[in-house]
């Protein structure tokens, strides 16, 4: 049977037709609706003569008609191509010339980047407009395009490519990771499963919706019937008001943004009952902020771990593991260091530099396999080679061990382990110390050159707002918790927040930019 991203939302307008779909502000509509609009969308599309194989791109913040794209492009067989808005223009137009791009959907905001991509970009011919009122000269309007007649469903082959997902670039030029309706459609299934929606699910918008975390719930919430609430983007105000006013039960985010939230002044007093469950992901969530979450928040709590070339979810760490960790029992308090174990679907593995599978405790890399991985990188057949092998496996490039039930225990990015002195030190272990510090707000730990010990450890530490950590209080506090190779031999103290991607994860290429410059490598 061919898998198809259409029968999400078929099977929401058949069984739930009437039940709200969509909350956005003022906007509030049932899925009989927004079926009749994503299928117009095809239509209107069509119309400006694109369709099955043509690559659509969507630049905006997070919304309803953000959501008809998602829903309506793979529809008509077409690729969504969702931009990351906090790229620079230059990155943008890469990503839109590496893909050819034939179509951007923009936002109010991100309307004067949108015509300066047409004008630079030699495959993207249309703008359409996504925001409010009438559309600019030039653009075509999005609210147009969905009350065109409906086109014509088609029938993807399992491999057909759905979307074209870029890597943040944080090591280079990003890739495009090319994901098959086979791909989204298991991994919906995948998150339904762990996740265990039911039709009277209310899920909040609040991380990027170019993220493909937020995507993955997308479909799954849509599936079910479940209602789609949306803020703009992050703010930790809005998304305790929004979760109070309309009775959110679900949440995806980041530790970046759990710590704000757990940190803004309102959210101790506000009405957050509705919330059944936060699910939390894209980096590990130092134990000292863990444990204030659980204690602020009325709901339960589960970690996801994944990547974009996994569709994204590969392992979980389950609301009952939370629970019961949180209570002391054992062995889950140890497991809520862990990202959980494999979902139901997939295989995930830790495997040494030679291809054999390590021994429960033994640090190797993270490999995964189930129909869920991508086709492979975009015309860059190399690096899926790198990455695939021909037994399907996936070598994600994650350093991390699994004990004996197969919960996985993430080090670090293999990529940013320090050696300093001939010992590894996996930065994820330290940044969990100086978390524990009452001054300490965010914490990032690198490595950076070094005579003696090729590299040596250094933090770059946000203090909390009206603290004054001293370098040697931070020294001592680590030294106290960890093996001395792996306390920082420096620290340097920023007022403002630490650089972070779309989806929240700290930027260390650009902490470590100022360090290596001038130098060939970023080793040494």
């Amino acid at each position: 049977m061919t898998e198809s991203l259409r029968w999400a939302l078929e099977r929401a307008a058949l069984v739930a037709g009437e039940r709200p779909a969509v909350v956005d502000g003022d906007v509030r509509f049932d899925y009989t609706t927004l079926a009749r609009r994503v299928a117009a969308l095809g239509g209107g599309l069509h119309s400006l003569g694109i369709g099955a194989g043509d690559v659509i791109g969507v630049l905006a913040l997070n919304g309803y008609r953000h959501l008809e794209y998602w829903l309506g492009v793979p529809a008509i067989g077409a690729v969504l191509n969702d931009l990351n808005f906090r790229l620079s223009e230059e990155e943008l137009a890469f990503i839109i010339d590496d893909c050819g791009t034939v179509a951007l959907a923009v936002d109010d905001m991100h309307l004067a980047v949108g015509r300066s991509l047409l004008d630079r970009c030699p495959t993207l011919t249309t703008l359409v407009h996504m925001g409010d009122g009438p559309a600019p000269q030039g653009a075509a309007s999005h609210d147009a395009l969905v009350t065109h007649a409906p086109a014509t469903p088609v029938n993807p082959a399992p491999d057909d490519i759905a979307g074209i997902f870029y890597t943040g670039g944080t090591t280079g030029r990003p890739k495009g990771v090319l994901l098959s309706h086979r791909n989204l459609v298991a991994n919906a299934k995948h998150a339904l499963l762990a996740i265990r929606h039911t039709p009277d699910e209310r899920y909040l918008h609040a991380g990027p919706m170019f993220h493909l975390a937020d995507g993955s719930q997308t479909y799954a919430v849509t599936w079910i019937g479940g209602v789609h609430v949306f803020v703009p983007g992050f703010d930790a105000d809005l998304v305790g008001r929004t979760i109070e006013r309309e009775r959110v039960s679900l949440i995806l985010i980041v530790p970046s943004m759990i710590n704000m939230l757990v940190n803004h002044a309102g959210t101790a007093d506000r009405d957050l009952s509705s919330l059944r469950l936060l699910l939390y992901g894209a980096s590990p969530m130092p134990d000292q902020l863990q444990q204030a979450a659980m204690k602020l928040l009325p709901c339960e709590f589960s970690q996801l771990y994944g990547m974009t070339e996994a569709a994204p979810l590969l392992t979980q760490c389950t609301p009952e593991d939370h629970r019961r960790g949180a209570a002391g029992e054992q062995p889950f308090a140890g497991r809520l260091r862990s990202a959980g174990a494999p979902v139901i679907g997939v295989q995930v593995e830790i495997h040494r530099e030679d291809g054999t599978r390590a021994a429960p405790g033994e640090v190797g890399e993270i490999w995964a396999r189930g129909p869920n991985i991508m086709v492979g990188y975009l015309n860059r057949p190399e690096e899926t080679a790198a990455a695939l092998d021909a037994k399907g496996w996936y070598h994600s490039g994650d350093a991390a061990w699994a004990d004996e039930l197969g919960y996985v225990y993430i080090v670090d990015r293999v990529k940013d382990m320090i050696i300093s002195g001939g010992e590894n030190v996996y930065s994820a272990e330290v940044e969990n110390v100086l978390y524990t510090h009452p001054d300490v707000l965010e914490a990032a730990v690198i490595g950076v050159p070094d005579d003696s010990w090729g590299e040596r450890v250094h933090a770059v530490v946000v203090p909390r707002p009206g603290a004054e950590p001293a370098v040697e209080d931070l020294v001592a506090h680590c030294r106290a918790r960890l093996g001395g190779f792996k306390v920082p031999r420096s620290v340097d103290f920023r007022a403002d927040a630490l650089p972070k991607s779309g989806a929240g994860k700290i930027l260390k290429r650009e902490l470590r930019a100022p360090y290596w410059a001038g130098k060939d490598r970023g080793v040494n």
